[in-house]
């Protein structure tokens, strides 16, 4: 199933979007989602399905079922556990409620999805926390210390300190799958990212940040869309002047090499389907299809040098930078990082060198002595 991920600056129209590319989808006879907080009028029936995340709501379920799984250590230590109707929803669990709807849906029966992201900063990071939160639960605690169960009273009286409980456990077990697919979805070949702008002096950086962001985490742009053009051919100075400096900015877009979709202003705020059937972009194209691994190139070569080949594309290039931080890498391009586990051989390894060779960014690493033979 295909699934588009929508997102731009605050206030440039990206839900409108998104809902017109959905209703246009489903007109043209495919069976759409829209994941949308905020899509108004656009009831569910024709082909279109409309889910709204809650994050409210997911948040006090997901509170209840972690109260309700840690009950006998709630009663040990006296705690009154939370009612339904106490709790209110946490800053920061909108993100979560979004990726829970964005894996279920993955998981339906429909032909494109459709999803209306908040704006482009919180969006890459709401779609980087499944690997990140990975990372962390594998830090904190490490999958094959479960293998020790039937010996933690035995190490809990050795270390004088209480073992985690089995609970726990079982907890951070879920939580890893469930991050795992979400993570699966956001890496799948066929989910791309739609950029909404409005020509504007911000929109070249911003389509700039973007390709940084989405580059960094590996997620794929398939178009931007430039929002709210004003006629031209206006009499009116003051409009001409408008549309002269709007269309200085579109040509800023148009040599960026995206695919560009450019929709008009329609003079006033949308209002329901007829409205958006105005504004609705090409219809999705096929999804670019997977890119390029990062794979490690053994050349062991007289030196016994290994080299990690990373292809990235130019945006990030230019303003990438490289720090070993343990069994880690740590990537920055601009405003955003990455931390990349190092495969299982290069952990004993030592970075020599880095630098851009034929376009893709190459780590050099020296075998640590004893690792292997050197090559006669």
């Amino acid at each position: 199933m295909r699934i588009i991920l929508v997102t731009g600056l605050g206030g440039a129209g990206r839900t409108t979007v998104a809902a017109a590319t959905a209703l246009a989808e489903a007109r043209a006879g495919r069976r759409v989602l829209l994941v949308s907080e905020d899509a108004e009028g656009l009831p569910d029936g024709g082909g279109l399905r409309v889910l709204r995340p809650e994050p409210a709501a997911d948040f006090r379920r997901e509170f209840l079922a972690l109260q309700a799984r840690s009950g006998v250590a709630l009663d040990l230590l006296g705690a009154a556990p939370f009612e339904d109707a106490e709790l209110t929803e946490l800053p920061g669990s909108r993100p979560f409620a979004l990726l829970r709807a964005l894996r279920e849906a993955a998981d339906g029966d429909h032909e494109l999805a459709v999803v209306d992201l908040p704006p482009l900063p919180e969006a890459l990071a709401a779609l980087a926390l499944p690997e990140q939160l990975r990372r962390y639960l594998r830090r904190l605690l490490p999958p094959e210390r479960q293998a020790a169960r039937a010996l933690r009273p035995m190490l809990a009286q050795l270390a004088g300190v209480p073992m985690p409980a089995q609970w726990l456990y079982e907890t951070t077990a879920r939580w890893e799958a469930e991050l795992a697919a979400v993570q699966a979805v956001v890496e799948d070949p066929a989910t791309t990212v739609r950029l909404v702008l409005e020509p504007g002096p911000a929109a070249a950086r911003a389509l700039r940040t973007a390709r940084l962001g989405l580059a960094l985490h590996r997620l794929r742009l398939d178009a931007v869309v430039a929002n709210r053009l004003l006629p031209a051919g206006s009499e009116d100075p003051w409009l001409a002047g408008l549309t002269a400096e709007q269309h200085r900015h579109l040509a800023e877009l148009r040599t960026a090499g995206a695919a560009l979709h450019e929709l008009p202003h329609l003079g006033r705020a949308p209002r329901g389907a007829d409205d958006l059937a105005l504004l609705a972009p090409a219809p999705a194209a096929a999804a670019p299809g997977p890119l390029p691994d990062w794979t490690v190139e053994d050349r062991r070569e007289a030196d016994g040098v290994l080299v990690w080949h990373l292809p990235l594309p130019g945006a990030v290039k230019e303003e990438l930078s490289l720090v070993r931080r343990g069994d880690e890498l740590l990537l920055t391009a601009g405003p955003f990082r990455r931390n990349l586990p190092l495969p299982g051989a290069l952990r004993r390894c030592t970075v020599t060198g880095a630098g851009l060779v034929d376009g893709d960014l190459r780590v050099r690493f020296t075998p640590d002595p004893g690792l292997w033979p050197r090559t006669p």
